[in-house]
């Protein structure tokens, strides 16, 4: 909070009248699943207590006061005189009040905290009797100009209504924020309604009247455009939801990073701009809360991490805040992979578990896995309530025990449970037949946290393993530890050099894997998955279903139908595959990012499992992977798919899916379009299972756009389109 600050929030008027003649109350309009006073109430208490909060009331005051609450003060402008006028009736209950005041309308949701806070800053500097937030706009607005002297000093605010067409084209305008000294402020209005003899006594009127006392009247510059608007009418209302969507949706940034957003994959943020220690420490003390209304303080919370940049000094910060909430602590000892972190969530039975981890992002990112004590991930009703909380906390309502402290004390403990992990695995595949196949196996852990398990299980199966990137890089060699065509060069080369039976590579924190054959070719995801579920039902006589998202092939589709089985389709997030598979008692779930995981199992994605699974297949059946793949498409046939990514700002993320769902699209070039799907992003259906995807990532600013088709020239041919449509190409 500020020293010596109060707050006014003018909430008396009505706004414009609609059509129909009746006014137009704005303030308790919706926007954005709340009221749009909601937004300007909750900008000012970063500022000042609630106890600081003076709220002026007319027009339906009742409801006003109902909505808000009792924990600020009202004040009732009998008759709606003027925004002045209604600042004066403040006057008697701040009558010794000496600081300053910050004046907002309660009709201006969109102002941004760094700028009232850069005009609080400014006026303290320059020692201001009055401060006003204005913009310099080319377009034409009913705002007060701003008049200047010729030394650039602030003269007057002159109304729209009342400029001449030669004050019209002045470019700075008033946008409706004010600090004042408060003694002057009142002293000014006073004065101006001793000498109105009638009408309306405005707020901006006082500028002159500060100027005549010899006050110094200063600005503070807004650079952003959307700031500008207040709400006055239903069109207003309209525009404002499009700026607070496409605020949303705009990634991190080092001005307004400080916030915590949970996407698909947890929380994700570039380190020193959102992911910070006191980000850290806030998101922690939040889940904590949870765990202690909850009453689940005796289950405790385990938390590993990964070898990314600073992940294992915040799982250390987030031990020692969940020891300070009286909540005992389980550390993983060493780096781990997030499968065995959720694995020993589920077996340790604990409230949460926690993995620090950004996942295959790049180098640059770090980021928090939140699951819950069976070790699925958090579901996002779950993230929403827990990241609002975060953001609201402030670092003095953190609660901490030092680490040492908390260790000496026994309520954070170390932990190891890798072997405990592997020997869950290996109980999932034949360990023998693997032992008596002899095979040959690269493996690139990508410089992640596979490496350890993958080396144990193999070694354990006989195989003859070689390891590359398998040393402790938190730059990744200088790319994403992502498992795709472009990243495995190496193991690619590798492969063709030597005599391996096969190639495997895991991603950052090892939930994902990448595979390349004999050849040295890579192996789509999609084809690892058809193969996986070829060989489960097939060859180990394993039933059930299978579930992807819907960025996955629909070859699964039709594997599963030729077994008479179902393949249930979900949203991006591998959440939602683990809630289908418990559903429909799944034998297989996966996604085409390169996460899969098998009925019986933890329940999340795994890459070390998906390794064990294929080095089985091979073991078991004798065959390469490329013979095994003909098998399968000669049930299948083939569809070939096609992704590409394109950087997303933030008014791309609304203005495509609004275009999108307007548009009446009945045919994508020659290809007519048999059903659009908006589940998750616009997919488009067409004919003999061919689709188009286009979906906004929830982890990247990007926009991913999927294809599959008939042919790899069909599949780029609607990737183009989608580009054109966007306007990427």
């Amino acid at each position: 909070m500020e020293n010596e600050l109060k707050a006014i929030v003018l909430a008396a008027g009505p706004g414009e009248e609609e059509n129909n003649g009746s006014p137009y109350f704005k303030i308790l309009e919706p926007l954005g699943g709340r009221k749009i006073i909601d937004y300007v109430i909750e900008m000012v208490l970063r500022f000042v207590t609630p106890d600081d909060l003076y709220i002026v009331v007319g027009y339906r005051r009742e409801q006003v006061q109902t909505h808000l609450g009792n924990k600020f003060h009202y004040v009732t402008q009998e008759e709606l005189l003027g925004t002045g006028h209604a600042v004066l009736q403040v006057a008697g209950q701040l009558s010794a009040y000496q600081g300053d005041l910050l004046i907002l309308y309660g009709d201006t949701p969109l102002f941004r905290p760094a700028s009232i806070r850069g005009m609080l800053n400014r006026h303290r500097l320059k020692e201001a009797d009055l401060t006003l937030f204005t913009a310099i706009v080319s377009q034409p607005l009913p705002y007060g100009r701003i008049i200047r002297d010729a030394n650039g000093r602030i003269m007057d605010i002159i109304e729209e209504s009342e400029a001449s067409s030669e004050v019209r084209e002045i470019q700075e305008l008033n946008i409706g924020a004010y600090v004042a000294r408060a003694p002057a402020m009142f002293a000014a209005l006073r004065q101006m309604e001793q000498n109105a003899h009638r009408g309306k006594l405005r707020l901006t009127d006082s500028v002159h009247q500060f100027i005549r006392s010899g006050k110094r009247v200063i600005s503070y510059r807004s650079y952003d455009p959307d700031e500008i608007l207040g709400i006055n009418t239903p069109e207003d209302l309209k525009q404002a939801e499009f700026i607070l969507q496409k605020r949303y949706f705009r990634p991190s940034h080092p001005a307004s990073g400080s916030n915590i957003h949970f996407g698909t994959g947890g929380w994700r943020a570039i380190i020193g701009e959102g992911f910070t220690m006191r980000n850290v420490r806030r998101l922690c003390q939040a889940l904590a809360n949870q765990i202690t209304r909850q009453n689940q303080e005796s289950r405790g919370v385990l938390i590993g991490y990964d070898r990314r940049f600073l992940a294992d000094r915040a799982a250390t910060a987030a031990a020692e805040v969940f020891a300070g909430n009286n909540i005992s602590v389980i550390l993983l000892t060493e780096d781990a992979p997030t499968p065995l972190i959720t694995y020993a969530t589920a077996t340790q039975h604990t409230a949460l578990g926690l993995a620090f981890t950004a996942s295959h992002n790049p180098p640059e990112w770090n980021g928090l896995k939140v699951f819950r004590g069976d070790g699925s991930l958090l579901l996002t009703e779950e993230t929403d309530r827990i990241e609002a909380e975060a953001n609201r906390l402030t670092a003095s309502q953190v609660i901490r025990t030092d680490f040492d402290i908390a260790l000496d004390a026994g309520i954070v403990r170390y932990a190891d449970f890798t072997n405990d992990y592997v020997d869950a695995v290996e109980s999932l595949v034949d360990m023998q037949v693997i032992r008596q196949a002899g095979l040959r196996v690269i493996i690139d852990p990508m410089y992640g946290v596979g490496q350890v398990t993958m080396d144990t299980l193999l070694t354990e199966g006989r195989c003859r393993v070689t390891t590359i990137h398998g040393r402790h890089d938190p730059l990744f060699g200088g790319r994403s530890p992502a498992p795709n065509f472009k990243a495995l060069g190496t193991l690619i080369s590798t492969i063709k050099e030597g005599r391996y039976d096969l190639g495997m590579a895991t991603d950052g924190d090892a939930d994902r894997i990448a595979i390349v054959d004999e050849r040295g070719n890579y192996i789509h995801i999609n084809d690892v998955l058809l193969l996986l579920y070829y060989y489960l039902h097939e060859t180990k006589g394993l039933r059930g279903g299978v579930v992807r998202n819907l960025a996955t092939t629909h070859l699964l589709d039709r594997l599963a139908a030729h077994f008479g089985e179902t393949c249930y389709e979900t949203p991006v997030g591998f959440k939602h595959i683990i809630a289908a598979m418990q559903q429909h008692n799944a034998l297989l779930g996966g996604e085409s990012s390169g996460g899969l995981t098998i009925r019986g199992h933890i329940l999340g994605k795994d890459g070390i499992l998906a390794a064990a699974l294929i080095v089985e297949m091979l073991a078991r059946t004798g065959l390469k992977i490329s013979a095994l793949l003909e098998q399968v498409y000669a049930i299948t046939g083939r569809l070939y798919a096609l992704e590409e990514n394109t950087p997303a700002t933030s008014e791309m993320k609304i203005i495509i899916p609004r275009k999108l769902r307007e548009m009446q699209i009945e045919r994508i070039g020659d290809y007519p379009v048999q059903g659009i799907s908006h589940l998750d992003g616009t997919k488009f259906m067409l004919e003999n299972d061919n689709w188009l995807l286009l979906r906004f990532s929830g982890t990247e600013p990007v926009l991913r756009i999927f294809a599959e088709a008939d042919s790899p020239e069909k599949a780029r041919e609607l990737i183009t389109w989608a580009k054109k449509l966007t306007g990427y190409d």
